[in-house]
């Protein structure tokens, strides 16, 4: 289990960001890889939700295969990405409604403002999640509180 903060460099998030520009109206969705908090890289998915205007679902083949590169020691899956095209950043009823309490995090990211939250048993918002500190790195990898 990592600490109650997430990394990202801030190329990487800006990355995310323009994701989820283009996509608007639609919801983008991915998976975030890495250790300690730390996110190391990313994999885009495609939102196979009903309404992806409104929902998102990571296309479960992208999932089935990252899980299992993890399980042959591939790099692990800290948690997912989402983006609320024009709302806020912070998790919607439906996103506790879908998160198993696993301790993963999630990046929610909406073309401007970012927030990181971790899905658990009992959490502050909706029962299912908690907040989590968001600090970008920039390209020598030092925090913005450094």
């Amino acid at each position: 289990m990592w600490a109650m903060q997430l990394f990202i460099s801030s190329s990487m998030l800006a990355e995310l960001q323009q994701l989820a520009l283009a996509a608007m109206p639609q919801e983008i969705c991915g998976l975030l890889f890495g250790r300690d908090g730390r996110v190391n890289a990313y994999r885009e998915a495609q939102n196979v939700a009903d309404d992806p205007l409104r929902h998102f679902e990571i296309d479960p083949a992208i999932l089935i295969t990252a899980e299992r590169d993890q399980r042959d020691g591939g790099e692990p899956i800290l948690g997912y990405y989402h983006s609320h095209p024009g709302g806020p950043v912070d998790p919607s009823q439906t996103d506790a409604d879908s998160a198993a309490p696993d301790g993963r995090l999630w990046l929610i990211l909406n073309g401007q403002d970012a927030a990181a939250w971790h899905a658990t048993k009992n959490g502050e918002i909706y029962g299912r999640f908690g907040a989590m500190l968001l600090d970008c790195l920039d390209a020598k990898g030092q925090t913005a509180a450094e």
